[in-house]
């Protein structure tokens, strides 16, 4: 049995090495003055990278639009999610399962495919360089995913509760507000924390639909530092590489922190 398992050691240590190299440059040649494409130790270390980036024009700016971007599309792809989410998993709808299908298509379909004619909608309705329209047609493309991730955690949630509720006189809002949402609070966390990383990363949509540099959130503003020519900033690149991944990592510590054991309904419904 050593052999298999010195196989799977040695291909989980090459995958290890292909996910840390990318970090490992990050970090050198963030505080090295000549950095480049290699991973070496800094031969003149210097903070002027972070420095240069650590301004309102450079840094500041874009990951301020960048939250507010990331933020709208996740609360407004969780509401909408979740109240559709609740008469799927909950009733016995006509064409419960089609719907299921057509969303499930959708995740499917790329952006990449459609950007033409959600442009010329854009330009028609006045939307262009609009901060909240960018929001709303990103939480409009997080929709199918977050649905059915909504529905998966609220499927797991004993209806005998909400039932125990209604006889109380409570209605389906009330259930929902009072009883499914805390139970379902890390799905929805979950869910939140998908379509605000999936938003944070999104280049193509900010980069079509936003004219205003001053509106670019950070996911545009790292292309800056790919200069003309080919000519590549690599410490300043690295340096902003780090700032721009330190809300994601601190969004999911918090996160994390918070729900504590995740899921715990034991007792909740007796036999």
């Amino acid at each position: 049995m050593r052999g298999p398992r010195l196989v799977v050691n040695l291909v989980l240590l090459v995958v290890a090495v292909l996910f840390v190299a990318p970090l490992l440059w990050l970090v050198t040649a963030s505080f090295d003055t000549h950095g480049g494409l290699a991973a070496k130790v800094p031969g003149d270390f210097t903070l002027g990278n972070f420095g240069q980036i650590l301004n309102w024009e450079v840094g500041g700016r874009p990951l301020v639009n960048g939250l507010l971007i990331s933020s709208g599309t996740a609360v407004i792809a969780v509401v909408v999610a979740v109240l559709a989410a609740y008469p799927l998993s909950r009733f016995q709808l006509r064409f419960r399962r089609p719907f299921l299908y057509t969303i499930l298509f959708t995740t499917g379909l790329p952006v990449t495919a459609i950007m033409v004619p959600v442009y010329g909608l854009f330009v028609r309705l006045s939307l262009v360089d609009s901060l909240w329209g960018t929001t709303v047609f990103l939480a409009a493309t997080a929709l199918p995913m977050a649905i059915w991730m909504c529905k998966n955690f609220m499927d797991g949630i004993p209806i005998s509760l909400e039932e125990a509720a209604w006889v109380d006189g409570a209605s389906s809002l009330q259930a929902l507000r009072s009883i499914v949402l805390p139970l379902m609070a890390p799905g929805v966390a979950v869910v939140g924390i998908f379509t605000f990383i999936t938003a944070w990363g999104n280049f193509f949509v900010p980069f079509v639909l936003l004219l205003d540099p001053d509106k670019m959130p950070a996911s545009v503003g790292i292309f800056s530092f790919f200069g003309q020519n080919g000519l590549v900033a690599y410490g300043q690149l690295a340096a902003y590489s780090i700032l721009y991944t330190a809300p994601v990592l601190g969004l999911y510590l918090v996160v994390s922190r918070w729900l504590g054991g995740g899921f715990s309904m034991a007792g909740a419904v007796k036999a």
